[in-house]
């Protein structure tokens, strides 16, 4: 819900690409870990305790182009609601049921830290994107040595905009 230094580069890179954007903020959007019930694998997602809170979000990903997946770093890994429902999607694996929608999305990753942790948070999220098939992920992991967008000195936000721009471009050369 913080809408700090790693929320602030996904919407950098969301703004520079262009088109519309869906945004969903955890743990506001969905707050609900996991129960471990199997439905999903076993029989349908539908039967899942959370489907109704999970769908809204799913059916935006379902549509779009280009999934933006950002998460400030926490104790070296995704903060906990990112980790609940990337949990959720586990069904999606490519070894589960995979969908097929995935196989022509691109997708980016970023994670922030005011210090280190941002190589293991970004394989937190794209080892899931990765097992569902998405094949062009974009990974920006940056220490911005601080805990608020505001206070990141110039160098790193001249940095940061270099970075976005050349993730950007690259995502509209591979568009369709």
């Amino acid at each position: 819900n913080h809408t700090g230094s790693t929320y602030h580069i996904g919407k950098m890179i969301a703004d520079k690409v262009g088109g519309e954007v869906t945004e969903f903020f955890l743990p506001k959007d969905f707050d609900d870990f996991c129960v471990g019930c199997t439905l999903c694998f076993t029989k349908s997602e539908t039967l899942c305790p959370h489907y109704q809170k999970l769908q809204p979000i799913v059916e935006a990903m379902d549509k779009a182009d280009l999934l933006i997946f950002t998460s400030p770093v926490y104790v070296y890994h995704v903060t906990g609601s990112m980790k609940a429902f990337l949990d959720h999607l586990g069904y999606r694996w490519m070894v589960h049921k995979p969908a097929a929608n995935m196989f022509r999305k691109q997708a980016v990753c970023v994670a922030t830290a005011a210090g280190a942790g941002t190589k293991s948070t970004i394989k937190d999220l794209t080892d899931s994107l990765f097992y569902w098939g998405i094949s062009n992920i974009y990974k920006y992991g940056i220490a911005v040595h601080s805990t608020s967008y505001s206070r990141i000195n110039e160098k790193t936000t001249k940095k940061i905009d270099k970075k976005t721009t050349a993730i950007a471009n690259k995502i509209c050369k591979k568009e369709g």
